[in-house]
């Protein structure tokens, strides 16, 4: 195969993979605005729990696409299925930005753009899988790793894309129309984008090893059963879910969606700051998913990545203090020299119900939509900020409570960011991309060698996206809801830190060297 044919490959599959990303996480870019048009709520922590919810549900079907277009896949072919693939995901997301408010047609609204999110889901769940084997079937051995790492790359790039287009977007119309219908178009931009990947893609012959199998009548009959029948196929599955799967996308979410709303929610930053210096620490740590990808031709698949689980466990914690510290000094400071204390009988806080059932579970409420950290002791009553408890009553108004924390030196205003703070918080995001890239840089090329040729699409769809569907892709719901419970906004990192540690240990034990060798 020559070289030309080789980037034409590499091209149209990383390209149509950004694509297809950038519809499926132009969502959760905009979750914020997603939460108030179509889920309506008393708070805006509630409206972005919401949002996040529909989020995961796309996550939550991806394993049932991997089935479906696992098995046309491995039956029909590489090519045409990630063609029908992404012609659904570019549709579905044009859709969304179709859909009437809650305002205008009320509970319909936000019941089609689930239903949607479905859509997206079970594209995606074909999309991955395709793109990555297409890829790793035109390439020879040695450069395996290398090649499909563009494939890995594209994942983030796509999330790049959504944050690029949303920021022109928003700067181009002005801050009311955005707000008012502008949010719209980055939807209805992914038909250009679909356009443009079809186009390429329909130029792309199939796969030489898939070819080869159809014309030597070696393909499977029925790709799902042999894919759970297979000898040691079961080992494999189970490594790559919870060994790979899982612990490459709790990474990766946490370094682009959890840094986004650390900085935005629980930091203050301005929107338009914060997603400006993720996109940007993101852009420049797309290096890493290729300089691993590489490395692991090299050193072999596991290594690099068993290293990348150990120092997430290491680093995970102090490189977002470290944020933390740069993004918001005011409120980091005031959070050290005067914490917050609430307690009280049955303190109980649900981010969901209109009215707190306890006086203490007001004033949890109340700081929740804040945003100011707080912790919990069941042994007092009332609020204390630093040595002071609250003098009007046990638990504070509104009004009260406001100007205890600004007397305390809390500022709950958005902040900019000095030059030295900003330079701080991308090194931090680039810390964060480079645990990524050592994770998520082999992969492609892990799996697809993890499994035999004629359930390749199958095997390795339906284990990574249950993986990262549900551990990944459930991860901003599940940390934003914790931070929202604990008052904690570093709380929501015990989530990766569970499953990366669960993760490691999975894939120092039972990952073998001779699984990888066995098909390539």
């Amino acid at each position: 195969m020559s070289t030309s044919d080789v980037r034409l490959v590499i091209t149209a599959s990383a390209l149509g993979t950004v694509f297809e990303w950038y519809d499926f996480f132009i969502y959760g870019t905009l979750a914020a605005i997603i939460g108030r048009t179509f889920f309506p709520a008393d708070s805006e922590v509630a409206q972005l729990l919401l949002a996040l919810a529909g989020f995961a549900v796309g996550f939550g079907v991806r394993p049932l696409g991997a089935v479906l277009f696992g098995y046309l896949g491995d039956r029909l072919g590489r090519k045409y299925t990630f063609l029908v693939t992404i012609t659904l995901m570019g549709l579905a997301t044009a859709a969304v930005g179709m859909v009437p408010s809650a305002a205008t047609i009320g509970v319909a609204a936000p019941v089609i753009l689930l239903l949607l999110r479905v859509v997206q889901g079970l594209a995606l769940g074909g999309e991955y899988g395709g793109a990555a084997i297409y890829v790793a079937e035109h390439a020879s051995a040695a450069r395996r790793g290398f090649y499909t790492s563009f494939i890995q790359g594209s994942v983030a790039g796509g999330f790049i894309l959504s944050l690029a287009v949303v920021l022109a977007t928003e700067m181009v119309l002005g801050e009311a129309a955005w707000n008012a219908w502008g949010w719209r178009i980055p939807f209805l931009f992914s038909l250009v984008l679909l356009a443009i990947s079809l186009w390429m893609r329909l130029k792309l012959s199939e796969s030489p090893v898939f070819r080869a199998m159809k014309e030597a009548g070696e393909t499977a009959q029925n790709p799902l059963k042999e894919t759970f029948t297979y000898p040691g196929n079961g080992r494999r599955l189970f490594v790559a879910l919870f060994g790979i799967a899982a612990g490459l996308t709790v990474i990766w979410y946490t370094a682009m969606f959890q840094a986004l709303y650390f900085l935005q929610n629980a930091m203050k930053l301005e929107p338009a700051v914060a997603q400006l210096l993720v996109g940007l620490g993101a852009a420049a740590g797309l290096i890493f998913f290729v300089l691993f990808g590489w490395l692991s031709d090299k050193v072999g698949r596991k290594t690099p990545i068993l290293v990348g689980y150990l120092l997430t466990l290491l680093f995970l914690f102090p490189i977002f203090t470290m944020m933390g510290n740069a993004a918001n000094p005011g409120l980091s400071d005031a959070a050290r020299r005067a914490p917050i204390v609430v307690g009280g009988a049955d303190c109980r806080y649900n981010p969901f119900a209109k009215t707190q059932a306890t006086p203490c579970g007001q004033a949890l409420d109340m700081l929740s939509k804040r945003g100011v950290p707080y912790s919990t002791d069941a042994s007092l009553t009332g609020v204390i900020i630093g040595d002071a408890r609250m003098s009007a009553g046990d638990y504070p108004t509104a009004a009260e409570l406001d100007k205890a924390l600004a007397e305390a030196g809390y500022d709950l205003g958005r902040v900019r960011p000095g030059t030295t703070d900003i330079l701080v918080i991308l090194a931090g995001i680039m810390a964060l991309s480079a645990l990524s890239g050592m994770t998520y840089g082999p992969v492609a090329a892990l799996l697809t060698e993890l499994f035999p040729a004629r359930i390749r699409y199958s095997s390795m769809s339906i284990p990574y996206h249950i993986g990262t569907g549900y551990f990944g892709g459930f991860l901003p719901f599940v940390s934003q809801l914790i931070i929202a419970k604990t008052g904690d906004p570093y709380s929501g990192l015990w989530y990766c830190w569970a499953v990366v540690a669960m993760a490691a240990l999975v894939t120092a034990l039972f990952l073998k060297r001779g699984d990888l060798d066995l098909h390539g």
